[in-house]
Parts: structure tokens; sequence; C-alpha cells
């Protein structure tokens, strides 16, 4: 899978390469309580090209979007099961693998990022993997709308019993989805697994090494190139701190990986930057293949001003 990616990957021009692709970072996630139905349909509204939800798993085995393991920061599970807290990894909290689907139906979302509207907290419930296809099936029209989904915390799932790749797999196949969708995920393990067993393209999530070195991922990206198709790049990877680039994105394509950037925020700028857009013309001249966003109606300005500009 990896030699025919890397053809494929060279045979493309800069002419020829398709826009950069605005992935909706648990969908539109800087109006709306995250990985809620209600915030990935605006995602699709606002004209993201993906959705990403992050899939943890259930007691009784079922896929959910949530972004953690854990439930405190994104739901009311502090006051419907209040007897439910306990301690796993060092930290206290209720787990969503101890719930079962009908239990977790209980639960509402909440708006974890502070600073950012709670008007719709309580609302909306967490939906399943499959309900996310669904509402991608029902809502795109005619257009292509991907799906982005991320494995969390695979390893610990594994050894409570949840399998979640091949879960993750069997979703797809009940849904009938061979394209429009990557799989990405932090632990290169069970991405090396997924290599062989499935041939949709797979997306190695890097951050910096250090908080002394960001200039160098947590994995080499030869390393990368032997399991996976692109990388998901902490966005700080890419640029140094004068604004030039790292040349993380030539070298990353040069190994045949694509690179999507993460995480892209209107209300999280760094200095000196007035305006989300502002901040990802920066990154999109520098070659990205994409990017996450909690705002994908800037994502989609972003891209088509990007597009317009004369020196591309």
């Amino acid at each position: 899978m990896r030699i025919v990616f890397l053809i494929v990957v060279m045979l493309l021009s800069p002419l020829t390469q398709a826009e950069p692709l605005v992935i909706a970072h648990r969908g539109a996630s800087g109006y709306l309580p995250e990985h809620t139905l209600e915030a990935y349909r605006m995602a699709i509204e606002q004209g993201a090209d993906y959705i990403e939800p992050d899939l943890v798993v259930t007691r009784d085995n079922i896929l959910v979007a949530r972004h953690d393991i854990y439930l405190s920061t994104t739901t009311n599970v502090a006051e419907i099961y209040p007897e439910r807290k306990r301690t796993l990894e060092g930290r206290e909290d209720w787990f969503v693998h101890d719930f079962t689907l009908a239990e977790l139906r209980q639960l509402r979302a909440r708006q974890p990022f502070e600073g950012r509207s709670t008007e719709h907290d309580d609302r909306y419930r967490i939906p399943t993997f499959s309900e996310v296809l669904d509402l991608i099936k029902a809502v795109r029209g005619d257009r292509i709308i991907g799906v982005y989904p991320e494995l969390k915390a695979p390893g610990l799932f594994q050894a409570a019993g949840h399998d979640v790749a091949s879960l993750l797999l069997a979703e797809l196949k009940v849904h009938g989805i061979t394209s429009d969708i990557f799989i990405q995920c932090f632990e290169a393990e069970a991405l090396r697994r997924l290599d062989n067993l499935t041939d949709l393209p797979l997306v190695m999530l890097v951050m910096p090494r250090s908080r002394d070195n960001l200039a160098e991922p947590n994995i080499p990206l030869a390393e990368i190139a032997e399991f996976a198709d692109g990388v998901g790049a902490m966005k700080y990877l890419l640029m140094d701190k004068t604004g030039q680039s790292s040349g993380f994105v030539q070298q990353a394509k040069s190994l045949g990986l694509f690179v999507h950037a993460w995480t892209f925020r209107d209300d999280q700028l760094p200095p000196l930057i007035n305006s989300g857009e502002e901040e990802l013309l920066l990154f999109l001249k520098l070659g990205i293949d994409g990017f996450f966003t909690d705002f994908p109606d800037t994502g989609v300005s972003a891209v088509q001003t990007f597009s317009r500009a004369p020196e591309r």
C-alpha cells in the first residue's frame, strides 16, 4: 500500500494537486459542543471537506465520539453518575469504557473551552460512530464529505479487552465506506497493525520531541513512511519562531507523505497574528495538504483566499 501511494504522490505536480483540505476538528467545535451531531452538521454546512470524530469505546463495545477516554470535561457526567467516578492512570474521573451506550445516552455534551459559548450546553447527546456516518450520508447532497476518524488510546482499550481497530474497520464495512477517509492515531503500533489489515490511508499524528526541540517530531518521518501515508503534524513543527519554514513539509513530501497540520483556532492566535485566516495563510504557503480547524468557516475562507493569490 505504501509503495503505490508513494508513486501517486510523485506523479502529482503542484499544478494538479487538489486544494488543501479543510478538516473540521471535532466538528465545528469553536461554535458548538465538540463531537456532537450538531457540531458535525454545522461543519458540513460551513463547507468542511472532512469531519473528524475521535473514537473511544463503550463497555458494550460500541464506538462513540469523544476526544478523551474520560467524560468530566465535555459532559454533565458528574451530575448524572456521581458515584461512578474512579481513578485510572493517575486521573480521577469518569471513563467511557465503564459505561454502556444506554448509560451514555443519559449524558449531554458541554463546551470544554474557556471563553467559548456555553449556550448549547446540556442539549446534545454523545453520538455513535455509526450515527456520524449516517449523518454524512444524509446531509452531504452532491458534495463529497469525508470522514477522518482518530483512534484514541487504542493500547489502553486493547488492554481492557476492546479491539478498537477491528471495530472501526467493521463499522466502515457495514456502511460501505472505501474512499474519502483517513484513519489517524498517535500510537504507531496501532497504525502498523492497521497497515496489515487495510489499504485505507493512514495518518501518523506527531508533535515536537520536546519543548526545547520544536523542530524535531517525536517519531522520525522516515520511520513513519514505512507504515503510514501521511503525517498529522502539530503546526509548531512546520515553522520556526521567525515565521520561516522549518523544512518539515518538504522532508515529509520527499518521503511520499502528505502533511495535515493541527490545530487552528480563531480564539487562540499566536502573537502578532490578527485573525485565524491570516495564520492559516502563512501555513498554506508552506505547502500543507490540509489542516484541522475548530472554525471550518474560517478554514474555507482561507483556502479560497489562498487559491486566488497570484503568487501561488
